[in-house]
C-alpha cells in the first residue's frame, strides 16, 4: 500500500498543531491528585496500557477544568469498554484522527490499534480510508461511517444497512455518539497544541 507523498502536508500540519509549543501550560506532576491518577490510570487500564509513573502532559492540562476531565476521562473508558470491540474502535479512531490531521490522537491511537491487533497494513490502509482495497465489507463500512458522520453529519443508509448486518441497535447507537467523542479530543488537542510525547511522532508514526 503506497501512502508515500505525505511529508510535506505532515509537516505543515505539526507546525499547526504542535509547533511552538502548547498554548495552555500543563499542571506540574506533582500537582495531580491521587484521585486524578486512579481516574487516568483507568483509563489507561481500559486501553491496554499500564498505570503512569508521570502523569501524561495532555491529561496534565485537562485537569485545569477538573470538570471537563472528568467527563472526558470517564467518556473515554465508556468506549474504551464499548460494546464495538477494541479492534474496530480503533479503525474508526485510526480514520478519525487522520481526517482530523490530529498528530496526537493519531500517533497515540497507532500504538494502541496494534494491542487489538490492528496491523501495519491496516494502519497505512486508515490513511486512505474505506476506498482501499483489502478491507471487509464492515470494516470498509466502518470507515467509511466516519467519513459520512465527518463529512455530512450522518450515516447514509447504505452504509448503515451494511454495519446493521454485524452490529445490533446499542452498538449503531455506540458507534456515531465514539465518532464525535473522539473528534472533540482532535479539536482539543489540535486547538492547543497538545505536546507529543517523545514516542508519539505524530501523523509519521505507523
Amino acid at each position: 500500500m503506497n501512502t508515500q507523498g505525505y511529508g510535506d502536508k505532515i509537516a505543515a500540519r505539526h507546525a499547526q498543531t504542535v509547533g511552538q509549543g502548547p498554548k495552555i501550560a500543563a499542571l506540574d506532576d506533582s500537582e495531580m491528585s491521587g484521585e486524578a491518577r486512579e481516574i487516568v490510570d483507568g483509563v489507561r487500564a481500559s486501553a491496554g496500557a499500564g498505570p503512569a509513573g508521570i502523569m501524561p502532559e495532555y491529561m496534565r492540562m485537562l485537569a485545569k477544568h477538573p470538570g471537563l476531565f472528568r467527563a472526558q476521562m470517564d467518556t473515554g473508558k465508556l468506549f474504551f469498554n464499548g460494546l464495538i470491540s477494541p479492534r474496530e474502535r480503533e479503525l474508526a479512531v485510526l480514520r478519525i484522527g487522520w481526517l482530523a490531521g490530529a498528530p496526537y490522537e493519531w500517533g497515540e491511537h497507532v500504538k494502541i490499534s496494534q494491542r487489538y491487533g490492528v496491523t501495519s497494513e491496516e494502519i497505512e490502509r486508515a490513511i486512505i480510508g474505506s476506498t482501499a482495497p483489502g478491507w471487509s465489507e464492515h470494516d470498509a463500512a466502518i470507515l467509511r461511517g466516519v467519513e459520512e458522520l465527518i463529512g455530512d453529519f450522518a450515516i447514509s443508509g447504505e452504509t448503515w444497512d451494511i454495519l446493521a448486518k454485524s452490529w445490533d441497535e446499542a452498538q449503531m447507537l455506540e458507534f456515531p455518539s465514539m465518532v464525535g467523542q473522539y473528534v472533540a479530543i482532535a479539536f482539543i488537542q489540535n486547538s492547543v497544541r497538545a505536546a507529543l510525547a517523545p514516542e508519539n511522532s505524530g501523523l509519521n508514526l505507523r
